[in-house]
């Protein structure tokens, strides 16, 4: 196994720590995105990093292209591949690196013209995984030179790809729980709203329901705040 240089090495631990920092912060997914391409581009050297990631909304489910660096922001648009599809296909169901020496010749790179464009020859995709081995994504590196990524190198990659997926799933996570924290405020607005109402207009509690409702789809506002008027209105009187 290669020795690795201490400034490669300073410069992985750089942005392990930039990727740790991004698990405790309130970016937003998009942000940690653009974050993991660009730090393990910066600490790497390669020329491009992409970052894909598993739909689980879709079935069957597809692997989609997230972000990357370095390349026209319109290529990154509506990238999607299925999951036994390609070189990423291939790293998320063998659940391990894939290096390749020359893109152009790999039957199973589908991003030839991209490749020929940017003028990339070697890659190494890396699944994302978590600490339950279940992969979320991958993450590939590309070089412009024939590189044979040797064994440190890939396994500091996979460090990164790891501390990558940890950001990723936080970050879900946190998005998931202010989402479900939204909807308890909004439920326990309404509920009060609808009280006024059955108390103003002599209605039922569905019937209240049904004006709040209405009162939304007319106005088009959410019925969080029709339910805030009419809590605002009570407060004024």
């Amino acid at each position: 196994m290669e020795k690795i240089i201490p400034e490669t090495y300073d410069k992985y631990i750089k942005g392990l720590m930039d990727i740790s920092r991004a698990i405790t912060s309130e970016l937003y997914l998009e942000d940690i995105l653009k974050l993991i391409v660009m730090v393990t581009a910066k600490v790497t050297g390669v020329e491009i990093c992409s970052l894909w990631l598993i739909d689980e909304s879709v079935s069957p489910q597809k692997i989609r292209l997230k972000a990357t660096q370095a390349i026209d922001p319109e290529y990154v648009k509506d990238r999607s591949l299925e999951l036994d599809e390609g070189v990423v296909g291939h790293v998320v169901t063998h659940k391990r690196p894939l290096i390749i020496e020359d893109v152009l010749k790999e039957p199973r790179f589908k991003e030839k013209e991209m490749a020929k464009k940017m003028g990339l020859v070697s890659m190494v995709g890396v699944p994302l995984q978590v600490q339950d081995e279940k992969v979320i994504g991958v993450l590939n590196c590309f070089t412009s030179r024939p590189h044979n990524f040797p064994e440190t190198e890939v396994n500091l990659i996979t460090t990164v790809a790891n501390q990558a997926a940890l950001a990723i799933i936080n970050t879900e996570l946190m998005v998931k729980t202010k989402v479900i924290q939204e909807e308890l405020e909004t439920r326990k607005l309404v509920e009060r709203a609808k009280e006024i109402l059955m108390r103003r207009r002599n209605l039922d509690g569905d019937e209240a329901f049904r004006w709040i409702q209405k009162r939304s789809m007319d106005y088009r506002k959410t019925m969080r705040h029709v339910a805030e008027a009419l809590l605002l209105s009570e407060e004024l009187e």
